[in-house]
């Protein structure tokens, strides 16, 4: 019998619940799951730069449970990904689904028999959320300082 081979990149900027669901959810249905951790320069598709540098998000990542083995993940395009961990699965939360790189996933990995699973997306936190929620306490403290 083989063992399927997971992979869940992501940014995993400011380390939250949502992103343990994601993992949890994903090794749930692999027996060996890799997390890739995307660098800042692949993040870059949020607008900003991760708060937390990439070897911090590496030592977070690769100390949950869930995970089996974290690597740093260079780009957007999972296909390099896969060329690397050779994964049967591909985890992305559900806010990915219907997306045009959703689609063109689907299709890629269609063509080496790599299924697409779109786990649930923990609704009420996003680091995004967060770092504005951190940004406004701030502005806050700011304009009670005079400053």
């Amino acid at each position: 019998m083989s063992r399927v081979v997971g992979y869940a990149s992501g940014v995993f900027d400011l380390f939250h619940i949502g992103h343990l669901n994601l993992l949890r959810h994903a090794k749930a249905q692999c027996d060996h799951l890799v997390a890739g951790v995307l660098t800042d320069e692949a993040a870059g598709h949020k607008g900003h730069a991760p708060v937390v540098p990439l070897t911090e998000r590496m030592e977070i990542v690769s100390a949950v449970k869930y995970v089996d083995e974290a690597i740093v993940d260079h780009t957007l395009e999972k296909m390099e990904a896969w060329r690397q961990v050779r994964f049967h699965k591909l985890f992305k939360g559900e806010d990915w689904k219907g997306t045009a790189r959703g689609r063109q996933w689907e299709r890629d990995f269609a063509e080496v028999g790599v299924e697409v699973v779109y786990l649930p997306y923990t609704m009420h936190v996003s680091s995004t959320n967060l770092r504005q929620l951190i940004q406004s306490v701030i502005d806050d403290a700011d304009r009670r300082l005079g400053q």
